[in-house]
Order: structure tokens, then C-alpha cells, then sequence
């Protein structure tokens, strides 16, 4: 295992610090740097872009970004015993890494970073979907990250790049695909991590689009694929009859049959329904 820099490897930092995966914070630790680097080459050229770090954890990932040139890294850390083995990498990387020692959930990262911004993370399982769903909802678009590369459970990956028709195809795959080109750019298998998962684990690399595909409102979009998701095998007009009470005729006005199911309906047919209840 070569060194991307002049720190210690990891095994021996989370030896020294005492460090310790814990289940109740979605944590499995990336110890191999070659590894870490490549996930942040991911992220594409990071030199004059400010990094978002979500859960670094002993700083794997970190390193790799600032090593690939990131000219600013902001850490979000909820685990405070992480904090003096951060504390090192911020000092070998004078005035170039900060860490927060807080819930990602509750913090504005432009109160910290300077756009360009790039999102880059090894996302705790417990809270990764929920942070996706919010940098790819913000009110206005284009949102404040140009990219975001962030490593999931393998079936959530597969989710996020899912076509109509798939098992794996429902909410987030429209969330996704509506704003940003999303693409799975890297596999992982369990012995990669300490402790290892249970499941294999994915990267994924989304670019933010200028403007989304299609025309349609946030808001209706998020609340129409919602609930039309949340009962996969039933009709569109009985799993959306709590959207409007004329959901048929807004279905046919969108060119959907009443009684197709959602996984069998394109993302360009969902905006065109959000744009009919629109009008409504």
C-alpha cells in the first residue's frame, strides 16, 4: 500500500486514536488509501473547487481529496472521537481542511464554502438516502454543488441509475435522473471496509444538469412520484386517487393510462402529470 502523503497509513491512526466503527452511526471505515484516492478521482478535477466531506470519519477519503488537489475541504463530522485524527490532516494541510464537528442534516455549507462546490462522500448508511433527496430538492435550481460523488449500499446505487421497467426503479431514480446525469462509477465489495458490510457498496457520480429535462414543479413532482412509488402494484389512478380527485383526467392529460403502474412510467410522462395537476 503506497502513501499519497506524508501521515501515518489508517490502520495505524485508528490504532493510536482508538477508533472504532459503531453501528448506530452507519460507520464502515475505508483503510486502503490507493483506494480512497481513486473514489475521489471520481469526483473529477477538484483543483479551484471547494469539497463537501459528509461523515470522513478517520479521513480516508479526505486525504485522497486533498492529495487529488481539492483547493478547500470542508469535513461534517458527528463523531467526536474522530475529531484529533482530522485535527492531524488539517495540519499537514495548513489552511486547506476544516471539520465541523456536527449533524450534516443542520448545516449550510455556503456559510463555510466558496462555488465552485463539489460533494464527495463515503455516506453513513443511516442518513445517505436522506441527504441525496435534499441536494437533489434545494427550491431553486441550479443547486450550490456542481457534482456530487458519493458512495451507497449497491442497491441504493442501483436505484439512483434505474430505468422504467426495472425492479430497482421507483422515487429516487426520478429525483435523480429529473436534475443531474447519474452514473455508478466505481463497485465495492464488503472486505474493502472495516468492519465489512453485509452488502457489496457502489459509487455514484452525479453531474447537475443546467436545468432539469423537463418542465415541471418540485414540489408536485416530489409528492406525485411519492405516493405513486409507495404502492409499486396498484393502478396509478387508485395510488394517486389522494393527489386530486380528477387524477384520471390529469393521467390522460399526460398521455399515462389510468391503469398503468408507476415502475412502467417514463420520467417525462411523471413532469408532464406534474405540469396537469399544475393547470388544476
Amino acid at each position: 500500500m503506497s502513501a499519497i502523503d506524508s501521515l501515518p497509513p489508517l490502520p495505524e491512526v485508528i490504532a493510536t486514536h482508538q477508533l472504532s466503527a459503531r453501528k448506530s452511526l452507519g460507520q464502515n471505515f475505508l483503510l486502503d488509501l490507493n483506494l480512497t484516492a481513486k473514489i475521489a478521482r471520481q469526483a473529477g478535477d477538484l483543483t479551484g473547487c471547494d469539497v463537501l466531506e459528509i461523515g470522513p470519519g478517520p479521513g480516508g477519503l479526505t486525504r485522497g481529496l486533498l492529495a487529488e488537489g481539492a483547493r478547500r475541504v470542508l469535513a461534517v463530522e458527528k463523531d467526536s472521537r474522530c475529531l484529533p485524527a482530522l485535527q492531524e490532516i488539517a495540519d499537514a494541510y495548513p489552511g486547506r481542511f476544516e471539520v465541523i464537528n456536527g449533524d450534516a442534516l443542520e448545516i449550510d455549507p455556503l456559510e463555510y464554502l466558496t462555488p465552485p462546490i463539489r460533494i464527495a462522500a463515503n455516506l453513513p448508511y443511516n442518513v445517505g438516502t436522506e441527504l441525496l433527496v435534499r441536494w437533489l430538492t434545494p427550491k431553486e435550481w441550479p443547486p450550490f454543488w456542481e457534482s456530487l460523488t458519493l458512495m451507497f449500499q449497491r442497491e441504493v446505487a442501483e436505484r439512483i441509475v434505474a430505468q422504467p421497467g426495472s425492479k430497482a426503479y421507483g422515487r429516487l431514480a426520478i429525483l435523480a435522473q429529473w436534475r443531474a446525469d447519474a452514473r455508478i462509477v466505481l463497485s465495492l465489495p464488503p472486505g474493502a471496509f472495516t468492519p465489512p458490510p453485509k452488502v457489496s457498496s457502489a459509487v455514484v457520480h452525479l453531474d447537475a444538469l443546467p436545468e432539469p429535462r423537463f418542465p415541471a414543479d418540485a414540489a408536485i413532482l416530489s409528492r406525485v412520484v411519492a405516493a405513486a412509488f409507495n404502492q409499486r402494484r396498484k393502478m396509478l389512478r387508485a395510488s394517486l386517487k389522494g393527489i386530486s380527485p380528477d387524477i384520471e383526467a390529469h393521467l390522460t392529460a399526460a398521455g399515462i393510462p389510468p391503469t398503468e403502474r408507476a415502475e412502467q412510467v417514463s420520467l417525462e410522462a411523471f413532469c408532464a402529470l406534474a405540469r396537469a395537476l399544475a393547470k388544476a
